[in-house]
């Protein structure tokens, strides 16, 4: 799969009616991909156990989205590969009063994946970039110092952002941002299914339609996000989400290609080591049963 059509590259003004949440490449439907997508994941876990022993780099995948695209769907499959020992998974949702006392950051970095381990962000410090742009009032709950007048500190917050991401990316954290990317219409369809279906009922909130009407707000928010922190050491890949079998296509196969790249390998043992290796073994050989 060319990723090419999926990145935002560095400096490129993105505009999200180019991108087709409805694209599903070459493929007419999920039996065209299971086959493939099974390869994937199975290859994502051989990746991460190698991962684990090498113990130089660790994997950020950070996932951003409107409701409803898909995000939690996404992370249980393409992740169902994974031992659970070598991966963790955070959903941030509104910050805490303890949270709210300290930088914006602080809760993230907290999450962060340590050597060896895969860490996903459901949502991340982006959101402070996103909904606290749609819904300014967020900003005055934070107890900053001094906002500054407007659009400086999105601005600000950007260079922030990227500083920070530069600094992961120089200590071993390797980033990976998605952003799955539906149409309102699809979005519509799933809210509709979420109501109709008692066993998804838990999943959805009046909050979820007041957070449509704003729809267009957000889009120009995600835009500008992607305009100023798609980089080289940590580039934003806008996923076509209307089809979910397409998108964990797509997402496990980034995630491979990336994990390829790394050149991971197990750690070689010590010439002692191995003289050890071989004394056990005699010892277990010759034991009486």
């Amino acid at each position: 799969m060319k990723h090419d059509n999926f990145i935002v590259k560095p400096g490129a003004k993105v505009s999200l009616k180019d991108y087709d949440p409805g694209y599903t490449g070459q493929y007419v439907d999920s039996t065209d991909v299971s086959e493939k997508l099974r390869v994937g994941i199975e290859q994502i876990g051989k990746y991460q156990d190698i991962l684990y022993a090498h113990d130089r780099h660790a994997l950020l995948i950070i996932f951003q989205a409107m409701d409803a695209a898909g995000k939690d769907s996404t992370i249980k499959h393409v992740m169902s590969g994974i031992n659970p020992q070598g991966c963790q998974v955070y959903s941030f949702k509104s910050p805490s009063s303890e949270e709210l006392d300290h930088d914006y950051l602080w809760r993230s970095t907290k999450a962060l994946p340590e050597r060896g381990r895969i860490g996903i962000f459901n949502r991340s410090y982006y959101e402070e970039v996103l909904i606290a742009r749609v819904h300014p009032e967020i900003l005055h709950r934070e107890q900053l110092p001094h906002i500054p007048p407007g659009k400086k500190i999105w601005k600000q917050r950007f260079e922030d952002i990227n500083n920070y991401e530069k600094y992961l990316t120089n200590n071993g954290i390797v980033i990976l941002k998605f952003f799955l990317n539906i149409s309102k219409s699809e979005q519509k369809k799933r809210f509709l299914r979420r109501i109709e279906l008692p066993e998804k009922n838990w999943k959805f909130s009046m909050s979820d339609v007041d957070e449509r009407a704003h729809w267009d707000e957000y889009m120009k928010a995600y835009e500008d996000t992607f305009n100023h922190t798609s980089t080289n050491w940590a580039p934003w890949y806008i996923i076509p989400s209307n089809h979910k079998w397409f998108a964990r296509l797509a997402v496990a196969d980034i995630i491979c290609n990336k994990l390829k790249q790394l050149d991971l390998h197990y750690p070689i043992v010590s010439d002692e080591h191995r003289q050890q290796l071989l004394q056990a073994k005699a010892v277990l050989e010759n034991e009486e049963n």
